[in-house]
């Protein structure tokens, strides 16, 4: 080709042109469908119409065009002219300037039905987030709500027993939210572990459901991201069974408080420091086996309540029963196991029992619960218990373990303890802040308390009794 010959020109200004056009209706299509035909109209120097399967006009450029579209749409041999183009739920008919060549309505045109099928793929995969998200706040709302098997029923999949709660708070919650579906796509009807994941309120709320020992783990790790990448603060509940959610709900709550921005506590705050990571797994299950081995899963249920609950009251609300046959079926209880569970080293020792691994299938142990043995041979021999006792409670003078150690014989109850301890109650409720305070745990937890309880057993001597606090003046501690 001789220089100063413009033979590709004409080439390469097509080429322009049509990315331009392209990308014209792209942008438009990033709007709305409206907005789409608008652009192919002024684009092919014409009219368009986008015409629904019932004969009805979805959008139209301009509005006048509206009949001849649905009429070149329903009879498309009749008008040959127009460019009509059929996808799944409407058709899309353009009517190009006479200036506009054939072949550009016909790239505009595949253009555009390409956009508009993604747009309606987009809107179906929102539209299935916003499906699953309704349905993980359903399942969720049923658990919470002590209806089990409806959720079950309504998850469907493999069988879950248990569930462990993770709630979240802070400024990027909503963020956290989308991101976590965008990246996880979680289902609730797919292999364990499944995952709920939903907004209530001001919290990002986040349940796993598995079997007693199986999916927790990797739970924990996604959450413990999360709450690291988003600078949340969040509460981790123990897993319970499905029929007390609601506990675990409170469980997670009650962490959450204590947790800083960016990290997740547990509801026990013991982490390392607890009985479930000091004592062998293997010993823990066959003592709790044979401890609750008297019991049947019902009988077990409603024990794990009372004691994650901390009261009667309490219970009966998670089990939605009434107090009175909340007490009369933990009289029987009380005495299928042979032990007084009013007693606040029995209550420890319960709850100590009802968080340990699932036990054996055939249950070798015949332990079982003695008030006078707060730590029993069968979990620590003496020394090992003596020195997880004393390196948990080593935070705290004699004065506040005096304190903290009545306190938790009452299971709690601050009046009938500051009563014996000659303590106002204000006194004894700023001591307990400062015994929270020194050991970085939160006494509102049950399983925090009976812990501490059985510690504070495991190492009291004579001269631990409340008649022997260190005093100056009446009822003034001596510092």
């Amino acid at each position: 080709m001789t220089k100063g010959s413009r033979g590709p020109a004409p080439a390469a200004s097509l080429e322009v042109t049509r990315y331009q056009a392209v990308r014209r209706l792209t942008r438009a299509a990033a709007e709305s469908e409206t907005q789409l035909i608008a652009e192919v109209a002024a684009l092919v120097q014409g009219w368009a119409v986008l015409v629904d399967l019932t004969g009805g006009v979805i959008c139209s450029t301009p509005h006048t065009a509206g009949p001849e579209g649905v009429r070149a749409a329903a009879h498309p041999q009749v008008y040959t002219h127009l460019t009509i183009r059929k996808m799944a739920g409407a058709v899309l008919v353009v009517a190009p300037g006479e200036t506009v060549r054939t072949s550009r309505a016909e790239l505009i045109a595949r253009a555009t039905v390409d956009l508009l099928r993604m747009r309606a793929r987009s809107r179906l995969a929102e539209e299935a987030v916003h499906a699953e998200q309704r349905l993980h706040t359903a399942v969720l709302r049923l658990l919470m709500n002590g209806q089990p098997h409806l959720a079950k029923d309504v998850m469907g999949g493999p069988p879950v027993t248990h569930a462990t709660v993770f709630r979240l708070a802070g400024q990027a919650v909503h963020d956290a939210y989308q991101a976590y579906w965008r990246e996880a796509q979680p289902s609730v009807t797919l292999g364990e572990p499944r995952i709920l994941v939903c907004v209530e309120g001001s919290e990002l709320v986040i349940a796993a459901l598995h079997g007693i020992s199986d999916g927790r783990n990797s739970a924990r790790q996604l959450v413990t991201r999360l709450a690291d990448r988003y600078q949340l603060a969040g509460g981790a509940s123990d897993p319970l069974p499905l029929d007390i959610a609601a506990t675990a709900w409170a469980e997670a709550g009650t962490a959450r408080h204590g947790a800083r921005a960016g990290h997740l506590a547990s509801a026990t705050f013991l982490g390392s420091r607890g009985l479930l990571g000091v004592v062998p797994a293997h010993r823990l299950a066959s003592w709790g086996g044979a401890i609750l081995d008297p019991l049947d899963r019902a009988q077990r249920r409603t024990l794990e309540a009372y004691l994650r609950s901390g009261s009667a009251q309490a219970a009966a609300s998670v089990l939605d029963v009434s107090e009175g046959t909340l007490r009369t079926r933990l009289r029987r209880i009380g005495t299928l196991l042979g032990a007084e569970l009013d007693d606040s080293t029995v209550h420890a020792q319960l709850l100590l029992a009802v968080r340990a691994p699932a036990a054996p299938n055939q249950i070798q142990s015949s332990a079982r619960l003695d008030p006078g043995v707060p730590l029993p041979t069968d979990l620590l021999s003496p020394e090992s218990a003596r020195r997880w006792a004393s390196t948990l409670l080593t935070p705290l003078d004699r004065p506040l373990r005096i304190a903290l150690r009545c306190w938790l014989q009452h299971r709690g109850r601050t009046a009938p303890a500051a009563s014996e301890l000659g303590l106002s109650r204000s006194t004894l409720a700023d001591w307990l802040n400062r015994c929270a305070g020194a050991l970085s745990l939160d006494l509102s937890s049950a399983t925090v308390r009976a812990e501490l309880h059985l510690a504070a057993e495991t190492i009291a001597t004579p001269d631990d009794a409340p008649a022997l606090l260190p005093r100056r003046g009446g009822r003034t501690f001596r510092g």
